[in-house]
């Protein structure tokens, strides 16, 4: 695997994670875990590769 996420995108995830995650103390009833998808964000970002990413085509890491 290699890495297909930039800094900007990683932080981008990381945050989206977190509020992602953030809904399953916020919200009631069956919705609250929705907010288990913050997981996905979360760990693309830490791993820095996306497989979608590697459908797509697409790569926001900058070149070493």
């Amino acid at each position: 695997m290699q890495a297909n996420i930039g800094n900007t995108d990683k932080t981008v995830r990381i945050v989206a994670g977190l509020v992602l995650l953030s809904l399953v103390f916020l919200l009631e009833g069956k919705a609250r875990w929705f907010g288990l998808l913050g997981v996905v964000p979360l760990l693309t970002a830490f791993m820095r590769f996306c497989p979608l990413y590697t459908l797509l085509g697409v790569n926001t890491c900058p070149k070493a």
